[in-house]
């Protein structure tokens, strides 16, 4: 509560002094993030500066080595969290697809609606098609992984995150294994997505999606963060050289 009596936005994801070591190495070296509700934030810097490393803690994917990360106001690193419930409000997308290749694509789709979210096979089914749909692939419905081109499984993968209802998308560099023809089609899903108001972090090295979709970009480098504004302050006109340097790189 603030003091003139109004409600302040929890955000939905909070990261408070996160620190995250492999071995002797330190990926991340302690730093706080947070994501609001219906924000886009595009996390950008070079291979091996923690962006991963940092999405995957998010939903104890990875366990972080000291820190706090906080689900709409709840504390998924604490002890007596309840870690699947809080990571049900979490969709994933991952560099690779992982879908399960011996399924069709409906299966893929409703397999953990029906054994995580209890849904009849009538209501999975329902609502796989509308995400297949939404993502432009109702016609795949009955296709194998092995026949779907790599854009049309990223889109399978996104299809089937919306079909566990998430409050919020993380995708993991999600257009880094396709071909540059297919990369299009990834990103107008996540463009539609946007638009509806999704809560969603990105990393991506994808620097036009970013200024165009991003409401905020973060430049990590060496387990920390750089730099954080709009895409047109850090895309644009970035403040520190290590921005500058990255930018010019991958431009």
């Amino acid at each position: 509560m603030t003091t003139d009596g109004s409600q302040t936005q929890v955000p939905a994801i909070e990261v408070r002094d996160l620190r995250k070591s492999f071995g002797e190495l330190e990926v991340l070296k302690g730093f706080d993030f947070h994501v609001n509700e219906g924000e886009v934030v595009c996390v950008i810097g070079p291979s091996g500066s923690g962006k991963s490393t940092l999405l995957r803690c998010v939903n104890r994917l990875e366990e972080p080595t000291s820190g706090q990360i906080l689900i709409e106001g709840e504390d998924i690193t604490d002890v007596d969290a309840d870690v699947d419930a809080l990571r049900s409000r979490i969709g994933m997308v991952f560099q690779s697809f992982n879908l399960f290749p011996h399924l069709s694509v409906l299966r893929n789709l409703t397999i953990a609606q029906r054994r995580v979210r209890r849904r009849s096979k009538a209501e999975a089914h329902e609502v796989a098609r509308s995400n297949l749909e939404r993502v432009g692939l109702l016609d795949k419905i009955d296709a194998y992984p092995s026949h779907l081109s790599g854009g049309q499984q990223q889109r399978v993968a996104i299809a089937r995150a919306l079909s566990m209802d998430p409050d919020m998308m993380l995708f993991d560099e999600p257009t880094s294994a396709l071909d540059p023809e297919l990369v299009g089609e990834v990103l107008a899903v996540m463009r539609d997505l946007a638009t509806e108001g999704m809560t969603m972090m990105v990393v991506t090295h994808e620097m036009g999606f970013a200024q165009e979709v991003g409401d905020r970009v973060v430049f990590m480098d060496d387990g920390a963060v750089v730099e954080e504004g709009p895409p047109e302050q850090v895309l644009g006109d970035p403040q520190h050289e290590r921005t500058r340097r990255f930018l010019k790189m991958v431009r």
